[in-house]
């Protein structure tokens, strides 16, 4: 193991190439959706103050690895939670360690890009809002910018110097004075919080809107009315029929015939996406491991430059 990458925090970060990063989930969702990937659902230990998740994976063309992540609140910040832990990648062929990569930041933008790419299959024209200040929020707006650095994004939270701080991120970033009032102007909310109960309510929601919420770990982020109201989307079957920490907490109990489609097979034209100008789109996403993969693909072919 004397040849093994260990990339820390910072080196993970600047390790993950915006595009190629969505071009690997991308790869990896679709994975998922058509079943040539392979990740049980995840598992996880419960500590008093958390938990601690495992999540291997596989993906043809990306390759093989594994997370161990702790999925912690923040004393210090009501309402934040904290995923820290290692990501390993291994050599698909003969079983190697390749690399150790920081978690958080492969946690953060790999579900920043599958929540990008939520928006621009299924949503329509205007207003971008991400709601929340903490890591995940941090990583949207920060991606939102590499990819799209005139495109304005405005940032809500509880929090006004959070909030200002956030939208620094982005060139074309501004900070909205209340969450209510800018989602009722959004046509994309990007719901990026550690909740423990809903923090959008379906009256906020204007037809058409698409709300991409990857917070909730520790509850609902998202209220019943929306959920019902909405054509869902998500990124893994368990999402909706494995119970938490595997599943989603909005998506339990879902009626037998509920439809809800794998952004994978959207962006594989499998599938439609929004099919109708009015109607409500959410995607809901829990993790998976496949994208974890995506993440730590391109963090080693970037650190090690294979990708030139």
């Amino acid at each position: 193991m004397s040849d093994l990458l260990v990339l820390d925090r910072a080196a993970t970060l600047a390790a993950l190439d915006p595009r190629r990063l969505m071009a690997a989930v991308a790869e990896a969702l679709v994975a998922v959706a058509n079943g040539t990937a392979s990740a049980p659902p995840r598992i996880a230990a419960f500590a008093p103050d958390g938990l601690l998740g495992a999540m291997p994976g596989y993906v043809p063309g990306l390759g093989l690895a594994a997370k161990l992540v702790s999925v912690f609140g923040d004393p210090g910040h009501p309402g934040r939670s904290s995923h820290r832990g290692v990501v390993v990648l291994f050599d698909a062929e003969d079983g190697r360690p390749l690399a150790i990569l920081d978690a958080e930041p492969v946690t953060a933008w790999r579900t920043a890009a599958s929540a990008t790419h939520s928006a621009l299959a299924l949503a329509g024209p205007g207003p971008v809002v991400v709601v929340g200040t903490g890591a995940q929020a941090r990583a949207q707006v920060a991606l939102l910018a590499a990819l799209g650095p005139d495109a304005p994004v405005t940032v809500a939270g509880r929090d006004p110097a959070a909030v200002r701080a956030t939208a620094a991120l982005h060139p074309a970033g501004r900070p909205a004075d209340g969450i209510e009032a800018a989602v009722r102007a959004a046509a994309t909310v990007y719901c990026c919080t550690g909740a423990t109960r809903p923090v959008l309510e379906r009256g906020w929601l204007a037809p058409g809107t698409h709300v991409s919420s990857v917070g909730g770990s520790h509850g609902h982020e998202l209220d019943a009315a929306t959920i019902r109201d909405a054509a869902l989307f998500t990124e893994w079957p368990g999402a909706a029929a494995t119970q938490p920490p595997s599943g989603a907490h909005e998506l339990q109990g879902l009626p037998p015939d509920r439809e809800v489609t794998l952004l994978g097979s959207v962006l594989a034209g499998a599938a439609p996406g929004s099919r109708s100008p009015d109607l409500l789109t959410v995607f809901k996403s829990t993790g998976h491991a496949a994208l974890d993969v995506a993440a730590a693909y391109v963090a080693h072919g970037t650190a090690t430059g294979r990708f030139g």
